[in-house]
C-alpha cells in the first residue's frame, strides 16, 4: 500500500510555471495511469498557456480566486470549483485574487513535462501554437 502525505512532498516547478507537490504520479508513487498533485499560482501570477497532446486534467480549486481559459472560452473560478480539461485544449489559469490560488491537479495518464506543449513564451523557452481545431481559434 503506498500513502503520501502532502507534507512529505518536494515542491518542483512545471513547464507551466506553476509550483507543485505531486502526491501520487511517475515522480511521487508508483501510479503510471494517473497523477494527483497540489498546485499553486502566486499572487498576481498566472500559468504559462500551454495544451497537453494526450493528458486529461482535471483542477479542484481548494483556495482562492483565478480566472480560467479553456480554448476560447474564460470564466471565474472560486473554491469548490472542479474544472475538466480534455486533451489538446489550450489552456491558461491567472490568479486573480489577494491570496494564492491553490488547486489539485488530477492527469490522466499522469502528468510528463513531454506532454506540456507551451504556447506562449515561459522561462526564456519558444513557444508553439496551439492546434486550430483544438484551441477553438
Amino acid at each position: 500500500m503506498h500513502v503520501r502525505n502532502l507534507a512529505d512532498s518536494e515542491s518542483f516547478v512545471t513547464a507551466d510555471g506553476s509550483s507543485i507537490r505531486e502526491l501520487a504520479g511517475r515522480v511521487a508513487a508508483p501510479s503510471v495511469n494517473q497523477s494527483l498533485a497540489e498546485a499553486t499560482v502566486p499572487v498576481g501570477g498566472a500559468t504559462t498557456a500551454h495544451y497537453h497532446p494526450i493528458a486529461e486534467e482535471l483542477y479542484f480549486i481548494t483556495a482562492g480566486t483565478g480566472r480560467m481559459r479553456l480554448g476560447t472560452d474564460e470564466r471565474d473560478v472560486v473554491v469548490g470549483d472542479c474544472v475538466v480539461i480534455p486533451p489538446g485544449v489550450e489552456h491558461k489559469l491567472t490568479n486573480t485574487g489577494a491570496e494564492p490560488l491553490v488547486l489539485l491537479c488530477c492527469c490522466a495518464p499522469g502528468y510528463t513535462h513531454e506532454d506540456t506543449v507551451l504556447t506562449e513564451p515561459s522561462h526564456g523557452e519558444s513557444a508553439t501554437p496551439a492546434p486550430a481545431e483544438r484551441s477553438g481559434t
